[in-house]
């Protein structure tokens, strides 16, 4: 998975970096304290990073590909961690996570134990954006691996997992005509 975009980062880049994300971008800050503290998890070349920076946002971020953590610090002029999902070390730092088409590089069977340490690394009240391929089977394609979500899939998850309370789920369209699922949620607090 790292090694393809190690050495695709540059046609990765330049295919999804001009995409126009303003109504998830919407959705996920009308959710958020002003200036407040951002998580991009798997922040590819950065693109989303930036925009929330220039919002006012306090953005940290982080990528597996060292090629694309080294391409997003230079866009953005933040250190970008090259880091994993299954290695996050936060706790309780970020008012929003947004795990924007990332989340579908964790394998299923490690995604309860992610799913754990996003809510880990949210502040009580913290929300989270989360984007998967709108399939009902898994796939892979060359290096990578996708899991894939339905909304009643990602709603069953999400759900199953007492971490967050569902804000809202829904389909989009990419520039390619991909479906995506999407959710938005809150940290659940234990009474």
């Amino acid at each position: 998975m790292k090694s393809y975009y190690n050495c695709n980062a540059e046609e990765y880049i330049k295919s999804t970096q001009n995409i126009d994300m303003t109504p998830l971008w919407k959705c996920f800050e009308e959710l958020l304290p002003t200036g407040g503290r951002i998580l991009d998890a798997g922040c590819g070349s950065g693109r989303d990073s930036l925009h929330f920076i220039k919002s006012g946002y306090n953005v940290s971020a982080f990528d597996s590909s060292y090629a694309m953590a080294d391409k997003a610090s230079a866009l953005t002029k933040i250190k970008v961690r090259t880091l994993s999902f299954q290695k996050m070390d936060y706790i309780g730092e970020f008012d929003g996570i947004w795990a924007c088409a990332s989340l579908l590089h964790v394998p299923r069977n490690e995604m309860n134990d992610v799913l754990l340490s996003l809510h880990r690394a949210l502040a009580p009240n913290g929300v989270m954006y989360c984007s998967f391929k709108n399939r009902d089977v898994d796939f892979t394609d060359g290096e990578r691996s996708f899991t894939c979500f339905t909304v009643d899939g990602l709603r069953s998850l999400l759900s199953g997992s007492g971490l967050f309370q569902i804000i809202d789920i829904f389909t989009s369209f990419d520039w390619r005509n991909e479906c995506w699922t999407n959710a938005i949620v809150k940290k659940a607090t234990s009474d």
